[in-house]
């Protein structure tokens, strides 16, 4: 069989039930949904880092962000020597050796120019925003600096950043459609981040020129459905475009969030949000459609993480990691080919604000924020309410020590790094936390 192309869509900062196949219900995705009923839809995806650049570098790199510096930023911001190393073997460098080209659209985020970037790390081509945020019509970023290029030229266009990403990615999906080389598409939103605004916003924006983006005094319920539904209509366009080329069932489609939902984000049944180890900060959208491979209309409680998608798709390309790098994700495409059943997974984080801890193990989840520590069954307790410590305690030993066990193969954390949080001047969930 040939190699499938392929499309990875990531939103930023969309929660769980964002989407209206996860239970959204004051709005509708329609073509996000159509991704999971052309595939699967799973219902324990999770991100690898609370923010951002911290869960990019385990998807670029396929291992926990913790092994490199750049992981060690959450996220990273305002250091011009941390980045992913242009040595290291990524996603896109592995592709692009079996054949594909390979281009990225949208949020890069992972080490600025000269030392970091797209073309670095294996992308043949990157149109899109380099830092961490952008304004939505003036693209710019919380320094007040242009941020937006085709390759390593800063580039003016005039529209509304979310419509102006789909216009690219159509135009390269179908650019590359006619030919026989299999192409690799990150399709990397900066929807639904702040700053608020949505399509006709342009007032919004130049309230907010000059400022650093993050304002606490704008937003709603109805221009987040806004932003979300016009991302929607984006990804809709780009599954139009590999219908109309004909490619659309050897193409690999994924969607997906970098972490969970913040203010204005549905993450229910979950509680926390971005920046936060429970589940609402970590648990986000995960759909897959592969028509050629994949039985559509699944819903699969496989548990998985965003640094399986590296071996999932290196697997599928008929490649594999640099045998000096391993994955530490699985392949997932036994369990979505119906090969073999959902496998039992470990998985591990942590963060440093408020030195904050978690592993999942089966059903169980440890998890430390300061001082306090949990044990939760987050299948049967999905809101984290039951504190089961007491209660199992050589279940809460035993996951307390294999989590320090694995943090001891990490890098330390560093007295630099930055920490994004949120604190109840800012939020007013968020009393007590300083």
């Amino acid at each position: 069989m040939s190699q499938p192309n392929i499309v990875f869509i990531m939103a930023d900062d969309l929660g769980f039930a964002d989407i209206s196949c996860n239970g959204r219900r004051d709005y509708h995705t329609p073509n996000i949904d159509r991704i999971a009923e052309r595939g699967a839809r799973f219902t324990q995806g999770y991100a690898n880092s609370a923010v951002c650049s911290a869960t990019r570098t385990a998807l670029i790199t396929g291992r926990y962000q913790y092994r490199l510096p750049i992981g060690l930023e959450e996220p990273l911001a305002g250091k011009p020597h941390v980045g992913i190393p242009p040595e290291h073997p990524t996603l896109p460098s592995l592709l692009r050796a079996a054949g594909y080209a390979t281009s990225l659209v949208g949020k890069w985020h992972l080490g600025m120019p000269p030392l970091f970037g797209p073309d670095k790390s294996g992308y043949d081509d990157f149109w899109g925003i380099r830092s961490g945020a952008v304004d939505y019509y003036t693209h710019l970023n919380t320094r007040g600096e242009s941020d937006l290029w085709d390759g390593d030229a800063a580039i003016a266009r005039d529209g509304y950043l979310t419509d102006l990403l789909g216009d690219r990615a159509v135009s390269i999906v179908e650019a590359r459609a006619p030919s026989q080389k299999p192409f690799f598409l990150s399709l990397h939103f900066n929807a639904p981040h702040w700053p608020w605004e949505a399509p006709g916003d342009r007032a919004e924006a130049e309230r907010l020129r000059g400022s650093r983006l993050r304002h606490y005094d704008g937003g709603d319920q109805r221009t987040y459905a806004r932003m979300v539904q016009a991302m929607d209509r984006q990804i809709g366009r780009v599954l139009q475009a590999l219908d109309t080329a004909g490619i659309a069932d050897n193409t690999i489609v994924i969607f997906t969030s970098d972490n969970g939902g913040e203010r204005f984000s549905d993450t229910w049944p979950f509680t926390g949000i971005k920046t936060e180890l429970l589940e609402g900060g970590l648990r986000v959208p995960s759909l897959i459609c592969w028509p050629k491979r994949i039985p559509a209309g699944q819903t699969t409680a496989q548990v998985g993480a965003t640094m399986d998608w590296f071996p999932t798709l290196l697997t599928a390309a008929g490649t594999a990691p640099h045998a000096d790098f391993p994955s530490d994700g699985i392949d997932l495409l036994p369990v979505l080919t119906g090969q073999s059943p959902a496998v039992p997974r470990t998985l591990f984080w942590r963060y440093k604000t408020n030195a904050q801890r978690a592993m999942r193990d089966g059903d169980l989840k440890y998890l430390k924020i300061r001082e306090s520590t949990f044990l939760f069954d987050v299948v049967a307790d999905p809101r984290e309410r039951g504190n089961l410590r007491e209660r199992r305690p050589e279940d809460f030993a035993r996951m307390e020590a294999a989590w320090h066990a694995w943090n001891a193969g990490m890098l330390p954390e560093i007295p630099d790094s930055f920490g994004e949080t949120y604190t109840a001047a800012e939020l007013a969930d968020h009393i007590g936390m300083g």
